[in-house]
């Protein structure tokens, strides 16, 4: 047996142990943890026959470390050492090394929190930080200090920091390992930014093999990059080398295929994601070619959707895929960045726990019994608002009582191993006698898509899918169809099927598609907007859309499955249609009957409608012939405000009364009333409301009393006050009464002939006197020659020069030489006495 850098380490573990019930191993990539560690306790007092059970995230990394481990026993898979993972599993009655997917150990424990029969749980690769992995430590945690206290735990982590461990799991002791066996150099090759991360991939593999000996492991963000630089290798590779790709939603046996060794006498080039970076060995890798680039989700609470970002990868990932490299020879990593940004990538990724979608955490914590999540011992909590938000969702899918408390229908969901969104369509479908399609659509849902397009081509409806699972019929125009995804899909929905005891007793029909996508995604259900085209507004407000020209932009109702969170309209990937009769028949307790009165701009009046609504959706809309008549002026209320003002009947008369209250308030204080534009809208319910009474159209207010309305507004003793303190008009010495306009409520004009104000020594007061007016003096022609406020100055120094200039032009007029002792008068001249 090969001796590995971690069996150092090993005594001071085996130690640690047997002092106590915990402890944290921080290895480097390389080092042999996930497969030595196992196999060094197996034989430990302590463990007293008992198994060890550990976690591996990756269902790739769990078949090789079983392996691997079984090869250094020499024994098949399935005896001492076995694994079980999502549609497989290998383990026998004398299997002591049980290497268990995430998923699976939570069911495991949600069936038996005491772990029977199991002495030792070990998280390998804590360092991801992957969901389940921090509930299952979570939840192991609790069960060992309230169940188990015999039971150990051991946190396996390549870059994690092991004191943040130690603390959660009481202050276990930190073990630490030497590195990896062999040096790996590395090389940075800073790509062009403007090229293509496929091209630029492709030339750095073709120089790795030209320059160096051995295979190469390539990582890139996603399938589809590993697809485009397959195609970009395909032809150019050396004649003794082999391209596999590899990631996780390929098949155990292509999986298998990757990470076996190159045969005698060639070298393979392996393209995978972030799947390849822990708990592999590739045997006969010693060159990494490194894009720099990964693929998370993100999920938003907000909007309930989920999106996929491509993001430079962390320092910490980087070393991981580093390591690759050198973990059986001397090896070399290319990385396709620089050595500046190296220096500025992030140390450490973010937690799952803060970035996903919560709702199955939360139904395995309401199934677990733990009310309050806060009380568990986290790595790093759950936030509060995604939680909530998850718990309110399995409210709606009937998991969670009002109070929180799983149902009966939780727990069958939770049993499932499904995201409760899943495990809810399962469970009802298989109730309306939809069991077979509903395993096929939730098989569908749960792997990656099995039809295949050209860029810039795609195809939303899941019917299709369904149609080639059950037909082998031929796929859309422009796609083929991946039959190593088409056969996973079979698998899986066989599995569900088997899960679930129902049977093939009828063939499924694609038409139910849409029913069943609606229960597991009832805030998903989409209408068209008005007007057709391809956009609808989902139940919960959000606006999404189907490709231009896409025929199920002719579906009036949709049930999304999957969509993206785009910026205005998020993208659907995969849909079906839905009938009216099924919204109504699935959704009958969240129905909501609504009378909706509201202003309506386009026909300038109010529109009462009686609605039925699932959320923002209305999906019945008729007449309401007895709208109450306080909703309707509420509504046109609304309207009255979106118009403006100017759309209720003014005459100049109202106009000018309202200047004259708004020249009082300015001038005498508060006790009058602000009549402004804004203060008259915003308590339009209080003085129009009353005057309101029969309005419903635009056309209508020409039978408000307006000025009743407004007149309203003044009390008993400002009414008696106001001609006196703003009058309409004022009496000028020729004896004519005047207007004063109070349009400039600062200013008050007086525009009067120059000649009618003879013999008036002081300016015109209003407002008891306190505001003089501001006098226009106007020509016979009526334009003004002189604007003042102090008369007696005008007839002292303005006159006669205003005098010398008029006479000659209007030398019929009356210019006195003395103005103050001069006959006033409306005519060219005063008449003969």
């Amino acid at each position: 047996m090969e001796t590995l850098p971690i069996e150092d380490a090993l005594p001071a573990l085996r130690q640690a142990l047997a002092a106590r019930t915990e402890a944290v191993l921080v290895a480097p990539p390389g080092a042999g943890k996930t497969t030595r560690v196992p196999l060094a306790l197996l034989d430990e007092p302590w463990l007293a026959g008992r198994k060890i059970v550990m976690q591996e995230p990756r269902r790739i990394a769990a078949r090789a470390a079983a392996r691997r481990m079984a090869q250094t026993l020499a024994q098949p898979v399935g005896e001492t050492v076995g694994y079980r993972v999502r549609l497989d599993s290998r383990v026998g009655p004398r299997t002591r090394i049980e290497v268990v997917t995430d998923g699976l150990f939570l069911r495991r424990l949600q069936a038996d929190p005491t772990l029977d029969g199991v002495g030792c749980v070990i998280f390998d690769e804590l360092h991801e930080r992957g969901l389940e992995t921090d509930l299952s430590l979570a939840l192991v945690r609790e069960a060992q200090l309230a169940l188990r206290d015999d039971l150990r735990i051991v946190a396996m982590s390549a870059t994690l920091d092991g004191a943040a461990v130690a603390k959660v799991l009481g202050g276990a002791p930190v073990i630490e390992s030497a590195g990896r066996m062999f040096p790996v150099r590395t090389r940075y090759l800073d790509r062009d930014p403007e090229g293509r991360i496929e091209d630029t991939t492709a030339s750095a593999v073709r120089r790795a093999l030209a320059d160096e000996a051995g295979s190469a492991l390539v990582f890139l963000p996603g399938v589809g990059e590993i697809r485009r630089v397959e195609e970009r290798l395909r032809a150019g590779l050396p004649a003794d080398t082999d391209l596999v790709p590899l990631f996780g939603d390929l098949s155990a046996a292509e999986q298998d295929r990757a990470i076996r060794p190159a045969a005698a006498g060639r070298r393979k080039v392996v393209l995978a994601t972030s799947i390849a970076e822990t708990s592999l060995t590739i045997d006969g890798v010693r060159l990494v070619i490194d894009s720099g680039w990964m693929r998370v989700p993100r999920f938003s609470p907000r909007s309930g959707m989920a999106r996929l970002e491509t993001v430079r990868v962390t320092q910490a990932a980087a070393e991981q895929r580093r390591g690759r490299a050198g973990r059986l020879a001397p090896g070399i990593c290319y990385r396709l960045w620089s050595e500046a940004t190296q220096r500025g990538l992030r140390p450490h990724g973010t937690p799952e726990i803060l970035d996903a979608d919560l709702a199955p955490l939360a139904l395995e914590l309401a199934a677990w019994g733990a009310r309050d999540a806060m009380t568990l011992p986290w790595l790093t909590p759950p936030p509060a608002a995604s939680l909530s938000t998850a718990r309110d969702l399995l409210v709606d899918l009937g998991a969670l009582d009002s109070g929180g408390a799983v149902t009966a229908h939780g727990r069958a969901m939770s049993a499932l191993g499904l995201h409760p969104r899943l495990a809810h369509m399962l469970l009802r479908g298989r109730d309306e006698g939809q069991g077979p399609l509903a395993c096929l659509v939730a098989s569908l849902i749960s792997e990656r898509d099995l039809l295949r397009f050209a860029p810039g081509q795609r195809d939303p409806d899941l019917r299709h899918r369904v149609d080639v699972l059950l037909n082998e019929t031929r796929p859309v125009a422009g796609a083929t169809i991946d039959r190593g995804t088409l056969a996973a899909v079979r698998q899986g929905a066989r599995d569900l099927q088997r899960r679930l005891g129902v049977r093939d007793e009828d063939a499924p029909d694609s038409r139910a598609t849409g029913r069943l996508v609606a229960m597991a995604y009832p805030d998903r259900i989409a209408r068209r907007r008005a007007g057709g085209g391809n956009r609808y507004v989902l139940s919960g407000g959000r606006g999404a859309a189907v490709p231009d020209g896409d025929p199920l932009a002719a579906e009036e109702w949709l049930a999304i499955a999957d969509l993206d969170e785009g910026a205005q309209d998020a993208r659907i990937f995969l849909a079906a249609p839905l009938a009216l009769a099924d919204i109504e028949a699935l959704f009958a307790e969240r129905l909501v009957a609504r009378d909706v009165l509201r202003w309506d701009a386009r026909e300038q009046a109010v529109v009462a409608r009686r609605q039925r609504r699932l959320g923002t959706l209305v999906l019945q809309d008729q007449p309401l012939p007895d709208a109450d008549p306080d909703a309707v002026r509420a509504a046109m209320l609304d309207g009255i405000r979106a118009m403006g003002l100017d759309s209720l009947p003014w005459t100049d008369g109202l106009r000018a009364w309202r200047q004259r209250v708004l020249f009082l308030r300015r001038h005498l204080g508060d006790a009058w009333p602000d009549l402004s534009d804004a203060v008259l809208l915003e308590s339009l319910p209080a003085w129009l409301g009353p005057y309101l009474d029969g309005v419903s159209r635009r056309t209508h207010l020409d039978r408000v009393d307006l000025g009743s309305a407004l007149r309203g507004q003044l009390d008993w003793n400002q009414g008696q006050a106001l001609d006196a303190m703003a009058p309409t008009h004022v009496a000028v010495p020729s004896g004519s009464r005047v207007p004063i306009d109070y349009g400039n409520v600062e200013e008050p004009v007086l525009a009067v002939r120059l000649q009618e104000m003879f013999g008036l020594a002081q300016t015109p007061r209003i407002a008891g006197g306190k505001v003089p007016l501001l006098i226009h003096l106007l020509s016979p022609a009526r334009r003004p020659v002189q604007v003042t406020r102090d008369l007696a100055s005008f007839w002292a120094t303005g006159y006669r020069a205003v005098k010398a200039e008029l006479k000659g032009r209007y030398p019929r007029h009356y210019w006195p030489d003395d103005p103050l002792v001069a006959e006033p008068t409306a005519r060219v001249r005063p008449r003969p006495k």
